[in-house]
C-alpha cells in the first residue's frame, strides 16, 4: 500500500497536433490539479509532451506552455522516430523524477477521468495499470475489422497482449527501471510490457470522439505495427513454415507415389491442370516463406547496428528552483 503523495507524469506523444494542442493542455491541466486539490498527487506532478518531429506549430506550442507554467514540460526529437519511441522517450525522461508514469494520447479519445482509478490501483501495490476501451463504437469500419483481426492474430502467434490497450497504461518506477534494461529497437511496448511480470490490473474506459484534426495512425502506420508486433514478439510465423514445409513434403510424397502407381499399371493421364495448381501453389508458399523469413532477417540487421531508438534535440523542465533546459 502506498501512502505518499504520488509525484505523477503524464507523457503525451504529439505529431502534427497543432488543432488539439491547446485543448488538449487545457484538459489535462485540469485534470491534474483536480488531483493535486483532492491530495491524489504532489504539486511537483506534470504534464510532458514530447513532440515527435513535427512539421506543424506543435513544438512552439509546447514551448509556450512550458514557459508559462511550471506544470508542462516538453521534449523535442531531431526528426519523427514514431509513435512507439516518443512513448519510451517520454517515460525514460520521467521516470527519475516521477513515483508513477501515465502515457496517454494527446487527441483526448482517451477518457481521462479514468486517472483516478488508475491511482487507486497504483496506491494498492500494482506497478502496471493497462487502460483497456469498453468497445469500438468510434472507430469506422475499416478499423473496428482490422483492430479485431490484429488481436486474434497477435493471441494465436503467442503474443501476450491485452485486447482492446492501446498505450494508455500506468507504469510506476520500479516498472520503468525495469523498461528500461531492454535495448532492442524494434519497440512493440503493447506486447513488450505485459512480459515483464509486476503486478498488474486493467481499468475500462469509454473512447471519445477526437475533439480537432485527423488521426495520425494511418493504415500503413497500423500495419507496420503490426508487423513489428508479430516479429518482435513471436517466432511462431517461422514455426508455421516449418509445419507448412512439413505439410508439403508430405503432400508432394503422396502425389510422386500415386504417379509411379498410375505408371506402373499404364494410366498415363494428361495432368496439365494439376501441374498449374501445383506448381502455384508452392511457388506461391514459397515467396511467403521467403518474405516471411526476409522480415525477421530484416529485423535482425537493423538490431545488429545498435543505432539510438531516438534522438532528442532539446527538453524544457521547470523545476521549482528555476528552469532546466536541455
Amino acid at each position: 500500500m502506498r501512502t505518499d503523495r504520488t509525484v505523477l507524469y503524464l507523457v503525451v506523444p504529439c505529431y502534427n497536433e497543432e488543432e488539439v494542442l491547446e485543448k488538449t493542455a487545457a484538459v489535462l491541466k485540469d485534470k491534474m490539479l483536480r488531483l493535486m486539490d483532492a491530495g491524489k498527487i504532489s504539486s511537483r506532478s506534470k504534464i510532458l509532451f514530447v513532440n515527435d518531429g513535427s512539421k506543424d506549430r506543435t513544438w512552439q506550442i509546447i514551448c509556450e506552455h512550458a514557459h508559462q507554467e511550471r506544470i508542462f514540460a516538453g521534449l523535442c526529437f531531431s526528426r519523427n522516430f514514431g509513435h512507439q519511441s516518443a512513448i519510451l522517450a517520454g517515460m525514460m525522461a520521467a521516470r527519475e523524477k516521477a513515483d508513477a508514469v501515465v502515457t496517454i494520447d494527446a487527441d483526448l479519445q482517451q477518457d481521462i477521468e479514468a486517472l483516478d482509478k488508475f491511482l487507486d490501483s497504483y496506491e494498492s501495490g500494482c506497478d502496471i495499470v493497462y487502460g483497456v476501451r469498453n468497445d469500438r463504437n468510434t472507430d469506422g469500419f475499416l478499423k473496428k475489422t482490422t483492430a479485431g483481426i490484429f488481436y486474434k492474430l497477435m493471441h494465436v502467434l503467442g503474443c501476450k497482449t491485452i485486447t482492446n490497450h492501446a498505450d494508455y497504461r500506468l507504469m510506476s518506477k520500479k516498472a520503468l527501471g525495469a523498461l528500461s534494461e531492454y535495448q532492442e529497437t524494434n519497440l512493440f511496448l503493447r506486447g513488450l510490457i505485459p512480459t515483464m511480470g509486476f503486478q498488474s490490473d486493467i481499468v475500462y474506459f469509454d473512447v471519445k470522439e477526437r475533439e480537432a484534426g485527423q488521426s495520425k495512425y494511418s493504415f500503413k502506420k497500423m500495419l507496420t505495427l503490426a508487423m513489428d508486433g508479430i516479429t518482435s514478439m513471436s517466432t511462431r510465423p517461422l514455426q508455421m513454415i516449418v509445419a507448412l514445409g512439413i505439410l508439403t513434403f508430405l503432400v508432394s510424397l503422396g502425389i510422386f507415389v500415386s504417379c509411379i502407381w498410375d505408371w506402373a499399371h499404364g494410366k498415363v493421364v494428361a495432368g496439365w491442370t494439376t501441374t498449374v495448381a501445383s506448381t502455384c501453389l508452392i511457388g506461391g508458399m514459397t515467396i511467403l516463406s521467403q518474405g516471411i523469413i526476409g522480415e525477421y532477417i530484416g529485423k535482425i540487421y537493423m538490431e545488429s547496428k545498435h543505432r539510438p531508438r531516438y534522438i532528442v534535440e532539446s527538453m524544457i523542465l521547470r523545476e521549482e528552483d528555476g528552469e532546466e533546459v536541455q
